[in-house]
């Protein structure tokens, strides 16, 4: 006859697993933190079939393949482009911008008119592009 021995209670928590998991948790927070994208934060308006930017309001800033600016259909630099902004901005609270380039344009030129937009405080910006063909 074999004589059971009573086991005792466990009475030791095992923090193991409370540890792998919050370290998992603590590395997938770390990846998500550092993979949001940095840059200028702008509202680009929705598209829609019945709202169009064509408004009266909406300024067109274009850039040539030369880097010249224009505003609309004049030519400016970039210290005047950003007190005529101001200056409507000042008479017109909201109202949309549509920021056209040339597809040789510098990158960098569209980033220094984009920056302008930013300090004038402009909401809505929009890039204008062409509808990639199916291929």
């Amino acid at each position: 006859m074999q004589v059971q021995k009573k086991r005792k209670p466990y009475d030791e928590i095992n923090v193991t697993p409370m540890v792998d998991l919050t370290l998992v948790l603590l590395i997938i927070f770390i990846l998500l933190t550092t993979a949001a994208v940095q840059g200028i934060k702008v509202n680009v308006p929705k598209a829609s079939s019945s709202v169009s930017l064509a408004k009266p309001t909406t300024k067109a800033i274009t850039i040539d393949d030369q880097g010249q600016i224009y505003l609309d259909t004049f030519a400016v630099t970039l210290d005047e482009l950003e007190s005529q902004l101001r200056t409507f901005k000042a008479t017109t609270e909201e109202f949309p911008v549509v920021v056209k380039g040339d597809r040789v344009t510098q990158y960098g030129r569209i980033m220094e008119v984009l920056d302008v937009c930013n300090r004038v405080g402009i909401s809505q910006l929009g890039l204008v592009s062409e509808k990639a063909r199916p291929s």
